[in-house]
């Protein structure tokens, strides 16, 4: 392996010939010039590592050879060292872009500590995270055999996010390999713990998690009627790891006053999630109280929202001022971020922002948007890329100038899907990959959650002899004609639907303003 080359400009070098000497004997190689312009020189005909540079020096002062440096090569750490600690003299520096600052007299330790931590950090951390995590694989795999109910299903799957992330950052792919392992047998004990226990969960609420139906009225309704106006913004398709990268751009201007989870209802489909959502209500008892309003196409069910909220409202007695906004396209977001200042003398405003679903369906089909999120790491990288760029976050400034509570939800998440299932069945049933709802299909019992009585899960039918099958784990459902086909074009897309630890256990957090 090469070594390590610094470049160390002083106009007194032949003082810190004992540190040159240090570092020589760790192993590195050192250059050393009496000038800026010499640095420069060296900068522009060779190669270095990092470059230590002392901040008051005769002709080209250290500052000014810093931002040469920048011209030339932006990329490489320079560490500065001075005998000054005005405030201003800091600040030029931490301007131009230094990656480390050392005040004389330094000693050759500390010198070693800046090279490590700018050129070794990264290595460091991962080799930090790849220990901890490997002590804690055992501990990950007991827990797994353990009889866990839905609370520590959450704090399990939350811990499982956490691995991945740090995983990301290692780039270990070994590593992630083995994770990805655990993950896929986490979601086999996580599949079939909720096909013991749905039903009760649905019949029995008392006894179940926070599910879709009645997460409005224990997170949201709460903070209405306190004196501020209340947002809550439903982001469709939004897991908890994607959540996680938003957190540190939202922490800017709110604080998260709670970060929970809730289990989404199956399907896990934005027409049955985000209307029982609104409703407060599950999908039958939905399609019963407004029949004119449950329409059976897919792309129209989701048409009624504004509908639901104001009868759920009215039901609860909450006679307040409320709005509600659908943000499906570029020019709703800038006019979203406009009329803020009319939302502000609501109690309530609901706010529906599609993208991340949009992105989703978009990846599945765009060659191009499928290699840069190729991966959920890749793919959270690109949504924390949006919300860094996009009008939403113009928005939440807005709204974080005024006391204000905020609320952040979804309706479900997604999977990465990597198998395909076979199912036979008419033309009628439902398009869905991760779910099926019709009669006369065929399957194989064992690679889904049959439900044969829709009625028992609260579900609507679209015939009396209809059922519902859902596709587990990392599957998803394709017709044995031109099966390979679409078993190839649709492996490793995100999809919803099913049953899935990443599509059932999805964020609610809850802010207010700093």
């Amino acid at each position: 392996m090469d070594k390590i080359k610094i470049l160390w400009a002083d106009d007194e070098i032949d003082l810190l010939k004992p540190h040159v000497l240090f570092l020589t004997a760790k192993g590195y190689d050192v250059c050393t010039v009496l000038s800026g312009n010499e640095a420069l020189e060296k900068i522009r005909s060779e190669y270095f590592d990092i470059v230590f540079l002392d901040e008051n020096m005769p002709g080209l002062t250290g500052i000014d050879t810093l931002q040469e440096i920048k011209k030339i090569k932006k990329s490489i750490p320079v560490i500065m060292i001075t005998k000054s600690e005005e405030e201003m003299i800091m600040e030029n520096a931490i301007g131009s872009e230094i990656s480390d600052y050392l005040i004389k007299p330094v000693n050759p330790n500390q010198i070693l500590l800046s090279i490590k931590k700018n050129l070794d950090e990264k290595k460091l951390v991962s080799q930090k995270s790849v220990s901890e995590y490997l002590q804690e694989f055992r501990k990950i795999s007991m827990r797994l055999n353990e009889n866990m109910d839905w609370r520590e299903w959450i704090s399990f799957y939350k811990e499982m996010v956490y691995w991945d992330m740090q995983m990301d950052l290692a780039k270990e792919p070994s590593m992630t390999e083995t994770l990805d392992t655990q993950k896929a047998e986490a979601n086999l004990q996580f599949c079939k713990y909720v096909e013991r226990n749905y039903v009760s969960w649905v019949n029995k609420p008392q006894d179940a998690p926070l599910m879709s139906n009645n997460l409005f009225k224990q997170k949201v309704a709460p903070h209405i009627g306190k004196g501020n106006p209340v947002y809550f913004l439903l982001i469709d398709c939004l897991r908890y790891d994607q959540w996680k990268v938003l957190q540190e751009t939202f922490s800017e201007y709110f604080m998260v006053k709670e970060e929970d989870c809730y289990y989404s209802i199956l399907p896990t489909a934005t027409q049955f999630a985000r209307n029982a959502i609104f409703a407060g209500m599950m999908p039958a008892e939905i399609q019963k109280t407004f029949p004119q309003l449950w329409v059976d196409e897919e792309g129209g069910k989701n048409n009624s929202e504004e509908q639901f909220i104001d009868a759920m409202l009215k039901k609860n007695g909450h006679n307040i001022k409320w709005g509600y906004t659908k943000i499906t396209n570029l020019d709703q977001s800038k006019k979203l971020v406009d009329s803020v200042n009319n939302m502000n003398t609501n109690d309530l405003n609901v706010v529906v922002y599609n993208f991340v679903d949009s992105l989703s369906h978009a990846r599945t089909d765009t060659k191009v948007l499928r290699e840069l999120a190729e991966n959920e790491g890749a793919y959270r990288s690109l949504i924390r890329s949006w919300i860094n760029h996009s009008p939403l976050l113009d928005f939440i400034k807005k709204i974080s100038e005024k006391k204000a509570t905020l609320v952040i939800s979804t309706d479900h998440g997604t999977i990465r899907v990597k198998d395909a299932v076979k199912v036979v069945g008419s033309k009628e049933l439902t398009t869905n990959l991760r779910y099926k709802q019709g009669q006369g299909m065929q399957y194989n019992p064992k690679e889904v959650f049959e439900v044969i009585k829709p009625e028992e899960i609260r579900l609507p039918k679209s015939h009396i002899s209809a059922r519902y099958i859902f596709a587990k784990n990392a599957g998803f459902f394709a017709y044995p004609n031109n099966f390979n086909h679409y078993a190839k074009h649709y492996k490793n897309t995100f999809q919803h639907g099913g049953l899935s630890l990443e599509e059932m256990i999805v964020p609610c957090i809850t802010l207010q303003t700093k």
